[in-house]
């Protein structure tokens, strides 16, 4: 039976599939869910092939074609998913990394062991969203007035303006929201999954263990926690915190935590007052952190000691025994950190609804992120530009933690180092899938440089990958200016004609642009409190 001309049949991956004429391989491909990686590619926008990160292989070719602009032939085989072209991909992406000028994630969020999403905190504190505000910080930090006052505050060495006139005052930031919603008629409490009909016991009601309970209730668990002690709180509770810590605000927290629906079990010691073989038997999964493990209890567990420490997988809190998993002081000296310990609680968590789901025990998901490094000279004053100048605050009570003014002001002092578009950065998504290594081809860097004379966004050129996108959008748009490439090879850039602003050349079509950017080249201005200027 000959095939209509209406219809062209071809195969992708072994499977078959019928497109019309004009078709690319990337559209015929998304009709199977097949799904082609491509960065430069825009519904409605002329293909550029300049990314090449959509390649694949048609009919057997050592040579590789950009699915985005190759159309379909009658009896084409396609191969999108063999490890030659998946290499080539990464190959393409890791050479744009190489020339890429700007930080995923800020350096205070890889400075803090739970990963905390400093930057959005300060901008929602800037925004006036408190609600937000303690959302992101809970997200990461369940103990956040807790460790707003007892953390030596990692994540404030690892800020870059620590060098220039004191790092952002980020505990203390922290401690601030964290101090509001406990305030507030009804402090927050995170949205939980129904019941999944399964019970973790947790030993120990420290950070580890409450941090533990709290991100497992939320993905549907019924969480036991055991503690030898008549309340909560473990450590959290010594004698030589109290000038730190008062009582009731370590009570008032666990509070909190204690409504996402665990139990705490107290003075009840396991191995004593209730066996060890009895809380493995009645749960489908254990979790240890109760600050130190006896060795008989080690053993009658079957789990490897070394230096009084129990030995433990860093990345996931497994154990090498099945279903017992461990964290915080319990697995070494080193985690006894509070803020460390809250980390190997989330952690476990993760790990351990892994296990249940019947997943790969792999640990919570490390993201991808890509480092400016160093700065160069000059580049300081092009952060501090848009950042007040104002000196670290000072004058704080630390009874009464800061005001609300101080809040702002402190707030205002943050360099905004992290990306505005990290996560719908499509060069860090498929960076991430891909296991992309951003340091494969080191090269020197570019200058970092920000534009800023647009009321509505931010342009970064290190980040722009000259897909020619936005290009086309402010063409699309009518805009009389417009973008256009100025330069030739690799001194290639997007720009406005005629040298003139960003504000004169995108009037109408700033946040299409914005849209249609692959990567964080073009962003958003953040959000401000009612009667500020952007600077």
């Amino acid at each position: 039976m000959r095939c209509s001309a209406a219809v062209i049949t071809l195969t992708i991956d072994n499977q078959n599939v019928q497109v019309e004429p004009g078709t690319t391989i990337l559209q015929a491909a998304a009709r199977l869910g097949i799904d082609i990686p491509a960065l430069c590619h825009r519904d409605g926008c002329e293909p550029s092939t300049s990314c090449m990160v959509c390649v694949v292989r048609v009919n057997g070719s050592a040579n590789l074609v950009p699915s985005c602009a190759t159309r379909v032939t009658e009896g084409m085989v396609v191969e999108s998913q063999v490890p030659d072209v998946i290499e080539a991909r990464r190959t393409a992406l890791e050479l744009l990394l190489s020339d890429h000028v700007g930080d995923c994630m800020g350096p205070c969020t890889l400075g803090c062991p739970a990963g905390m999403d400093i930057p959005r905190m300060i901008r929602q504190i800037m925004g006036g969203d408190l609600a937000g505000a303690i959302r992101t910080v809970k997200a990461d930090i369940p103990l956040a007035a807790v460790l707003g006052r007892i953390c030596p505050a990692p994540c404030e060495k690892a800020c870059r303006r620590t060098r220039y006139d004191g790092g952002v005052a980020i505990c203390l930031l922290k401690r601030y929201v964290a101090d509001v919603d406990l305030a507030s008629e009804h402090p927050f409490v995170p949205d939980c999954a129904a019941p999944n009909g399964r019970r973790v016991a947790i030993v120990g009601a420290g950070p580890a263990g409450l941090s533990a309970a709290y991100y497992l209730a939320q993905k549907g668990y019924a969480c036991n926690v055991y503690d030898d002690r008549k309340r909560p709180g473990g450590n959290l509770q010594a004698e030589e915190l109290r000038d730190k810590l008062a009582d009731h605000v370590l009570h008032n927290e666990i509070h909190t935590l204690l409504r996402t629906g665990f139990v705490f079990m107290g003075r009840t010691r396991v191995g004593g007052d209730l066996s060890w073989a009895e809380v493995v038997d009645r749960h489908d999964a254990v979790f240890l952190a109760m600050g130190r493990c006896e060795p008989r209890d080690a053993a009658h567990l079957g789990l490897a000691m070394k230096d009084d420490a129990l030995v433990v997988n860093r990345r996931t809190g497994a154990t090498g025994v099945a279903k017992i998993f461990a964290g915080g002081n319990v697995s070494g000296p080193q985690r006894r950190l509070a803020v460390r310990a809250v980390a190997d609680g989330q952690r476990a968590a993760e790990s351990i609804d892994q296990f249940l789901s019947g997943r790969p025990v792999t640990g919570p998901a490390m993201p991808f992120n890509s480092r400016m490094g160093r700065l160069l000279e000059g580049e300081m004053e092009l952060f501090l530009g848009h950042a007040s100048g104002a000196g670290r605050v000072s004058d704080v009570n630390f009874h009464t933690g800061l005001t609300a003014e101080q809040a702002l002001a402190e707030a205002k002092r943050c360099l905004r180092c992290d990306c505005r578009r990290a996560d719908d950065c499509k060069l860090r998504l498929h960076a991430q899938a891909l296991a992309a290594d951003a340091s494969r081809y080191p090269a020197d860097r570019r200058s970092f440089v920000q534009i800023r004379d647009h009321p509505e966004v931010i342009y970064e050129p290190g980040k722009c990958i000259d897909c020619g996108l936005c290009i086309q959008t402010a063409r699309q748009h009518g805009e009389r200016l417009g973008l256009t490439f100025i330069g030739r090879g690799f001194d290639v850039r997007v720009a406005v004609p005629f040298n003139r602003s960003l504000a004169e050349g995108l009037r109408a079509c700033a946040r299409a642009c914005v849209d249609a950017c692959p990567t964080g080249a073009l962003a958003v201005r953040d959000a401000l409190p009612p009667g500020s200027t952007p600077p």
